[in-house]
């Protein structure tokens, strides 16, 4: 048992929240007018996301529910009169990048930049090209490696530069999947829909659900405020492009080659065992996640949209063993720190809590009551830095919303 601590009232959390961000934005212009010597013109905040349940099922045409969270890749940028790209990133201020914008944009290093040429690209493909040439300097809160998506996060930010550049709105759903492709092309990661989505789609006190397959994503209500997201780093990092992504991604369209189906909407768990003894015990197990992982993500959704958080979090538990049983994503370090918040419990404060992201390292989320949360999160912190020797970066926070330009 834990003792209870106070949590920041809720509306002192956004207060925060808003400070980080001001602190944020104030950063990155001045650091712009110290690199390039003049104002910025744009200024571009995109978030990055959580997602609450639904793993590795957007690219199987599933359901995904993330919501948009409080940490940014922020892009201050101002036209250059030039035919060139100027990029710089806080995160890599040794590796500046220059990309031509009358020639065909093309991966290279540095690699952080190729998010951005990828996005370049999309527009080029679009029709809108030459494009006129810019400065840009890119400032991420982001944690990297930590399964939040600051590759989405960056290629959003790009494309609604671009958009400020080119005095246009283009659809949200279409600038979506242009980043989209842009990770697929650029990064070499066969991601699905959901990171994107997310940046784009975030709505503040909302959790976005998003149907891979008819590519609509609809906003349920997340406004609880007995409640918190947590968020925890393991520190550990993954690198999504080795092959272990898209490993499980062929290994799904293995098994839904197998039972003869279009969509993994069609699939119900009784197909799925009939073809058992099709398929090898990895397909098997791969299909069988994605099956119960669309389920429960349905569930989850109509849970909380009820206002019923409570009933989520046998969902979020079961949807972690498959990711770590049936998927093989999960790792040591993942499994200590959801273990930690599972062995606090109800009684402690918790709700619910699961690995979040590609996996292979990254980060967990929990659902946790509002007035314990700061208790939640030092014991969380105390227990895995007590098996790992790690020292994890653990943070809450609420549903943000989406993508933002400003003009300066």
């Amino acid at each position: 048992m834990i003792r209870s601590k106070k949590c920041e009232h809720p509306r002192n959390m956004i207060e925060h929240n808003h400070e980080a961000y001001l602190k944020q934005k104030k950063a990155v212009v001045e650091e712009f007018e110290e690199q390039f010597g003049l104002a910025p013109f744009w200024l571009v905040a995109a978030p990055s996301r959580v997602n609450l349940i639904g793993e590795h099922i957007d690219y199987c045409d599933g359901f995904v529910l993330p919501l948009a969270i409080n940490r940014y890749i922020m892009i201050a940028a101002a036209p250059n009169g030039t035919s060139q790209a100027n990029l710089i990133s806080t995160l890599f201020p040794d590796e500046p990048a220059m990309v031509m914008l009358d020639e065909n944009p093309e991966a290279g290093a540095p690699h952080w930049a190729n998010y951005i040429r990828g996005v370049l690209d999309g527009f080029r493909k679009k029709g809108f090209w030459p494009l006129p040439g810019f400065d840009a300097l890119i400032h991420s809160t982001i944690p990297l490696g930590a399964g939040l998506s600051s590759s989405a996060a960056i290629e959003v930010a790009a494309a609604t530069m671009v958009e400020g550049l080119l005095g246009i709105d283009i659809n949200p759903k279409n600038k979506a999947l242009l980043c989209q492709r842009a990770e697929h092309k650029f990064a070499g990661v066969p991601c699905g829909i959901m990171d994107q989505f997310a940046s784009v789609f975030g709505k503040k006190d909302h959790l976005i659900l998003i149907d891979c397959r008819s590519e609509e994503a609809q906003a349920i209500p997340f406004a609880d405020d007995s409640v918190e997201v947590i968020i925890a780093d393991t520190k550990v990092q993954h690198e999504l492009s080795d092959g272990s992504y898209s490993n499980r991604r062929k290994q799904t369209e293995i098994a839904l080659s197998i039972l003869g189906k279009k969509s993994w909407r069609e699939v119900s768990m009784a197909e799925l065992e009939a073809q058992q003894d099709h398929m090898s015990d990895v397909v098997y197990r791969r299909a069988r996640h994605v099956v119960t992982e669309i389920d429960r993500t349905q569930k989850a959704a109509m849970a909380l949209a009820r206002g019923k958080t409570h009933e989520v979090g046998e969902l979020m538990a079961a949807s972690h063993k498959s990711l770590r049983d049936d998927f093989e994503v999960s790792c040591k370090e993942l499994d200590i720190m959801v273990e930690a918040a599972w062995a606090i419990g109800q009684s402690g404060g918790v709700l619910g809590s699961r690995m979040t992201g590609g996996g292979f390292g990254g980060s967990t989320v929990t659902i946790a009551l509002a007035d314990q949360a700061e208790a939640v999160m030092d014991e969380m912190r105390r227990r895995y830095q007590e098996e790992t020797g790690i020292e994890p970066y653990i943070f809450a926070t609420r549903a943000v919303g989406g993508v933002r330009l400003e003009e300066l």
